[in-house]
């Protein structure tokens, strides 16, 4: 049903589908079709293969209630295909030497050491604009995958509206992405290691027990372990470096999956992790080479710039699809203040090292005092996107949230596109009926002749 004070029209919906419009289909679909789609009883029943499972069930309920979104998302097939194309050019670019030399220049030492794991769970994170998805950031420890593939096993098609229309779209789902996952972890120890048995994963965090996606973490455990692999959570000081091996009390660790934000391994903490990372004593993934290379935010300035992408050698079709894709970024100083000050309004402000949009602003909401610490510290400033809107029915009453696309990728694979539905500045997980939300990928049916795309 559709919420109070908004009846729900099928007509731009239909309207769209029928000149093969596949983004107003989905733009129709993400005003119109505002019921719930999340199963509870199923998800429960997703998360319920382990007797320890118990606990985790009362850990989303009790503590996470705005952790998984009401909905689903709905995105145009061929913007999802657009992020893939996007992420694959900025692959290309990531992969030459000259990009690797340029970017590593600002990194730090210890980002320097060469290393044959690429990183898991890369996320390039997107606003869908009018003219079509843009990047706002990547990241190298994007957490939600393993949430996000049990989330899409908990969805009913709910809206009697569109039910027909629905059953003729397909979820952006891997066939088994459980599997896929605990592959690419097999795939980053072999790229170190050879065909040497994986023996042992630590997920690693600060303080992980009072981290918010704490249950994202037993999941991978219990994951691991059903695949064989013994693996332990724990915090990086719990952690030592001797003899040639790192070790978790007493144990032998193979494999660290790291979630930590000390990106460089510079807290006294990770003292055994950035010994391991150096002595290459253990495989570690997502590492500090993988964050300098993609996540750095300076490197969004190079990235956005096709005069520094020409001379560094990267290719025209490149240039034109992450022109196309990447919002102009400009590094802030001081001598430039009063420019960026009058331009504002048209930028959002990021701290070059920040994650989690910590430390991050939007032009508008500035004040003077805070513009000043911007400007005295390591900022870049984005070209501002705002983010696409998915109206839900929250207690009743229809609420517009702000969406934002996570792609999970792989070496350049996208494995997974899910939404994170919020209100507020920045993505967050306190809003209500918001959270992660699965994605349905809306196909375009064929076109007319002379329709446009």
């Amino acid at each position: 049903m559709p919420a109070k004070g908004l009846p729900l029209s099928l007509e731009p919906l239909l309207a769209a589908l029928a000149r093969g419009e596949c983004a107003g289909a989905a733009e129709a679909l993400n005003a119109s079709c505002q019921c719930v789609s999340l199963d509870r009883q199923a998800l429960i029943g997703a998360l319920a293969r382990d007797p320890r499972d118990g606990a985790l069930q009362a850990l989303l309920a009790e503590s996470r209630p705005h952790l998984f979104a009401e909905s689903m998302a709905f995105v145009s097939a061929r913007h999802v295909a657009r992020m893939a194309e996007v992420v694959a050019a900025i692959e290309r670019v990531v992969a030459l030497p000259a990009w690797q030399d340029a970017v590593l220049a600002w990194a730090p030492e210890v980002a320097r050491r060469p290393v044959s794991a690429a990183g898991v769970f890369l996320g390039y994170d997107f606003h869908l604009a009018k003219d079509g998805p843009q990047l706002i950031e990547i990241n190298t420890n994007a957490g939600g995958a393993l949430l996000n593939a049990i989330l899409g096993r908990a969805q009913r098609a709910c809206c009697n509206e569109v039910a027909e229309v629905m059953e003729t779209m397909q979820a952006s789902t891997a066939d088994d992405l459980e599997a896929r996952f605990v592959e690419m972890f097999r795939a980053e120890w072999r790229a170190e290691r050879g065909e040497a048995r994986l023996r042992s994963i630590a997920i690693v965090d600060e303080a992980p027990q009072g981290q918010y996606l704490l249950p994202e973490f037993l999941l991978f455990q219990r994951l691991f372990e059903r695949h064989g692999i013994a693996a332990w959570i724990c915090d990086p000081a719990e952690l030592d470096n001797v003899g040639g091996a790192l070790t978790l009390r007493g144990q032998p660790v193979d494999l660290v999956y790291n979630r930590l934000t000390d990106f460089a391994f510079e807290a006294p903490a990770s003292g055994a992790l950035r010994e391991a990372w150096q002595a290459g004593s253990a495989v570690i993934t997502p590492h500090p080479r993988a964050h300098a290379l993609y996540a750095d935010k300076r490197n969004l300035v190079l990235l956005s710039d096709p005069s520094a992408l020409r001379n560094l050698g990267v290719d025209e079709a490149s240039i034109a699809t992450i022109a196309a894709g990447v919002p102009r970024t400009e590094a802030v100083s001081r001598a430039r203040a009063d420019d960026f000050w009058a331009r504002r309004r048209g930028l959002f402000f990021k701290p070059a090292g920040g994650f989690g949009s910590r430390g991050a602003y939007r032009g508008d909401k500035l004040t003077k005092r805070v513009f000043e610490e911007i400007v005295a510290g390591d900022y870049i400033a984005q070209a501002f996107v705002p983010p696409s809107e998915r109206r839900l029915a929250v207690a009743g009453e229809a609420v517009d949230l702000k969406m934002d696309l996570r792609n999970y990728v792989y070496r350049g694979d996208v494995q997974l596109v899910t939404a994170r539905l919020y209100r507020g500045q920045t993505t967050n997980f306190r809003t209500p009926g918001g959270g992660f939300a699965p994605v349905l990928a809306v196909p375009c049916v064929q076109e007319k002749e002379g329709s446009k795309p």
